[in-house]
């Protein structure tokens, strides 16, 4: 079981009392210690050797946009940076002849490219995260309980590194003659992803960190904080995304990726759609509680794909080696990715 060739498919999976068909927890447990890092444990050793193989050219890609790449309010506290001079700020009496600069960041990690980690979204009708945990946030910030699935448990394995995979929907739907606002509720099906992949001439495998390209973060870049807003006003509303469905959650799960990411405000479509037809909330977000809280598969979101996605379609190859490390503080819920594409 340690390659996780042998995990059960969706409608597998071992039911858990009080939850939903297609709950993962206990499946990556061992020694009867609880996991914390879900999918990532596809990440083996022999995966990640075989993903050394995508990077023979030379070439790196960063995937990060600036931490203040979006300007308009989200509810969420903009970056702010502030450079200290040791001889002015810091110690003036007693080093005023030093030319020594610091900086002091302050930002919210869901404010621009991101990574969701497995406290950030509970199941909602149990408020259960991964692994059946409940918790609270002073809790978490306090560091009162063992096995938080934080962030910061990336880096006693090493970080993230494996095969990035890319499904360029962007470039599928010009090719295509298919029309859409990237600020509407435009629908990516799972149907869809598997018709990039055999235009791309993509073979996705077990252990993949999925990426798919819509154009949402690079529409904004270079805009000032009223014309993303102009934007934002004119389009038809709602956000593109993948389709949030129960089916769409099985399908990834059956893929077996270690990670998925996009560009995407949400990854997946916005408002979502509730089984009776009616549109939902955030806390009506089907992907969301599959991955983030039944399954274990990290999401990441805002990441900047255009650079990515010009350059496969230049080599004509949509597979590379994906590094990413988040911040390093105990309890972590999210981060910027930090990560590169290497050819």
């Amino acid at each position: 079981m340690d390659e996780f060739t042998d995990l059960p498919d969706f409608d597998s999976l071992p039911p858990v009392e009080g939850m939903p068909k297609g709950c993962a927890w206990g499946v990556f447990d061992k020694n009867g210690t609880k996991d914390t890092l879900g999918c990532l444990n596809l990440l083996t050793p022999a995966v990640v050797q075989a993903a050394y193989a995508e990077a023979r050219d030379g070439i790196s890609i960063s995937l990060n946009h600036t931490l203040d790449m979006l300007k308009v309010p989200t509810g969420r506290a903009a970056p702010s940076h502030r450079v200290l001079s040791w001889a002015e700020d810091i110690a003036p009496a007693v080093c005023g002849h030093l030319h020594v600069l610091d900086d002091e960041l302050s930002f919210n990690t869901q404010a621009s490219s991101q990574w969701d980690g497995l406290l950030h979204y509970a199941h909602q009708a149990t408020w259960l995260r991964y692994n059946g945990l409940r918790i609270s946030k002073g809790e978490i910030e306090k560091g009162e309980k063992t096995g938080i699935p934080g962030l910061e448990h990336w880096h006693q394995r090493g970080g993230v590194v494996g095969r990035g995979v890319l499904l360029d929907y962007r470039a599928y739907a010009a090719a295509k003659g298919i029309e859409y606002d990237t600020r509407s509720r435009h629908v990516i099906t799972v149907a869809d992803l598997e018709e990039i992949a055999k235009f791309q001439g993509t073979e996705l495998r077990r252990g993949d960190i999925l990426l798919v390209r819509s154009g949402v973060a690079e529409d904004f870049v270079g805009l000032s904080g009223d014309e993303q807003m102009a934007k934002m006003a004119n389009s038809q509303g709602g956000m593109i995304g993948i389709e949030g469905t129960e089916e769409a959650a099985k399908w990834f799960w059956n893929k077996h990726f270690a990670a998925v990411a996009g560009d995407m405000l949400a990854f997946e479509v916005f408002p979502p759609q509730k089984a009776d037809g009616s549109f939902g909330d955030m806390g009506d977000l089907v992907l969301h509680s599959y991955f983030l809280a039944m399954f274990g598969l990290n999401i990441g979101e805002l990441w900047n794909l255009k650079a990515l996605g010009d350059h496969c379609a230049k080599i004509g190859r949509y597979s590379f080696l994906l590094t990413s490390i988040p911040l390093n503080i105990s309890g972590l819920v999210a981060s910027p990715p930090n990560a590169l594409a290497l050819f």
